[in-house]
């Protein structure tokens, strides 16, 4: 009994270190247009664009891969429930590693015209299809793997990944930066320098590729549990829908805080505060290194205080908290100018509270769904909820007609924490509930 539980931990360390790959290449992947591409956007556009067209453009790139990725997570999560997660997951991690390589090629405006932001968008539809097939298969596989008392914690590592991503990005970006001229269409930065960046992602996913290959084993047999109901259909029609329905409306909460932080905050830094260049990137490589540090510890607490109660006090918590926060942040720039001392501590509450819901969200989502549909159930659940927040800019741009733009954001972060907070009060505790993954594998605590 001892050697075979000194075995499955090996296998539940295992799938857990491959998991928080997974998840770190993932956001790794998804933050590249924001980070990277922001100083290149003249490389695939025509000068004589106006602002308005380039900023949809801009936003089209990161948007098509939001767009893309609940498709590849119904598509992979029916394959994953069916035949077993550890195969879906290697397809998965191969596509989106040969397309972020394809990316990393493309030529510029100068060479094919309009084709070459055409082609980015689509290539980065077809990453997001990937991208959504990888989590919606390692995650459940890494919770799966995870005894009771851990899947909290565990959720925590895997999840701490995602700012650590953005972290090592704004890095890499700002090393590039420093050594390679990025003004103008015919710099350094402009023609090759962004391409660095996209080919780390895709060796970074060729490694992810080999750890699944060699150390990882399947958490539960595909087909074993004799389901005759599509996944997809139990999740839409069937008497799971209201289950997702619930982490529709969580998720949607998430991921609108998620791109106030994330995307929205990094511009206003610049645009409102008057930061610099490298001051915004300090800045935020800071705040989200505290929001990875946080999420471990927010993973505990779940498993401490119940999944509801953390989400219901975190809800809250954005919608006051984080607010109050963006809001000191943003009337800084208004008061007192670029002031680098004052930004920084605003921004780090902002991430913290902000997305510190990420820290549960792998055990939460898991355990919200029977081992039938879990793979659809969790991937459908976090990325379908991408789709509405993926619009902020318009939403944004509305909010703007009638207050400050600058307090837009604002807005926004304080409905994504109500958002949440209705998720919670109208979902089930499940911090207790067993995977019940196969009659090989039973419930570890």
């Amino acid at each position: 009994m001892g050697a075979e539980q000194n075995t499955d931990d090996r296998k539940a360390r295992a799938a857990v270190r491959a998991g928080a790959l997974a998840y770190f290449v993932d956001q790794f992947d998804i933050y590249l247009p924001i980070v990277t591409l922001a100083p290149a956007t003249a490389y695939f556009q025509s000068r004589d664009l106006d602002p308005a067209t380039t900023a949809i453009l801009d936003a089209l790139v990161f948007v098509s891969t939001l767009i893309a990725r609940p498709i590849g997570a119904a598509v992979f999560g029916h394959f994953a429930d069916r035949t077993g997660r550890k195969n879906t997951t290697l397809v998965a991690v191969a596509g989106f590693g040969v397309t972020t390589l394809l990316i990393a090629l493309l030529p510029g405006y100068q060479s094919i015209g309009m084709w070459s932001v055409g082609l980015l968008i689509a290539l980065r539809f077809v990453d997001g299809f990937f991208l959504g097939g990888e989590y919606t298969t390692a995650v459940p596989l890494a919770m799966e793997w995870s005894s009771k008392r851990r899947r909290g914690l565990n959720s925590g590592l895997i999840t701490a990944t995602s700012p650590g991503a953005y972290s090592v990005i704004a890095l890499i970006t700002l090393g590039l930066l420093a050594v390679l001229p990025s003004a103008g269409v015919d710099s350094a930065y402009a023609q090759w320098g962004w391409r660095i960046p996209f080919v780390i992602g895709s060796v970074l996913a060729a490694l992810l590729f080999v750890s699944y290959w060699r150390t990882v084993e399947e958490s539960r047999p595909g087909g074993g549990g004799g389901e005759t109901t599509s996944p997809l259909v139990a999740l839409f029609t069937g008497a799971h829908r209201r289950d997702l329905a619930q982490v529709f409306v969580l998720m949607t909460g998430v991921w609108l805080a998620n791109n106030m932080a994330n995307a929205v905050m990094p511009g206003l830094l610049k645009s409102h505060l008057g930061l610099t260049s490298s001051q915004v990137t300090v800045t935020m490589v800071v705040a989200t290194a505290a929001s990875a540090l946080s999420y471990p510890l927010f993973g505990h607490l779940s498993q401490v205080v119940g999944r509801r109660r953390f989400y219901l006090g975190i809800g809250l918590a954005m919608a006051v908290g984080c607010s109050a926060a963006y809001a000191a942040l943003v009337t800084v720039g208004t008061s007192l100018g670029p002031s680098l001392g004052a930004a920084l501590p605003l921004a780090v509450v902002v991430e913290v509270l902000g997305i510190g819901t990420f820290g549960p969200i792998a055990a939460y989502l898991t355990e919200r769904f029977p081992v039938e549909i879990r793979a659809s159930g969790y991937g459908v659940g976090y990325s379908l909820a991408l789709i509405v927040p993926a619009f902020y800019a318009f939403y944004l741009n509305g909010l703007g007609a009638v207050m400050p733009s600058y307090f837009g954001p604002v807005a926004l972060v304080v409905l994504a924490g109500l958002f949440v907070l209705v998720g919670a009060v109208i979902g089930p505790e499940t911090k207790d509930n067993e995977m019940g993954v196969s009659p090989a594998l039973p419930e570890r605590v």
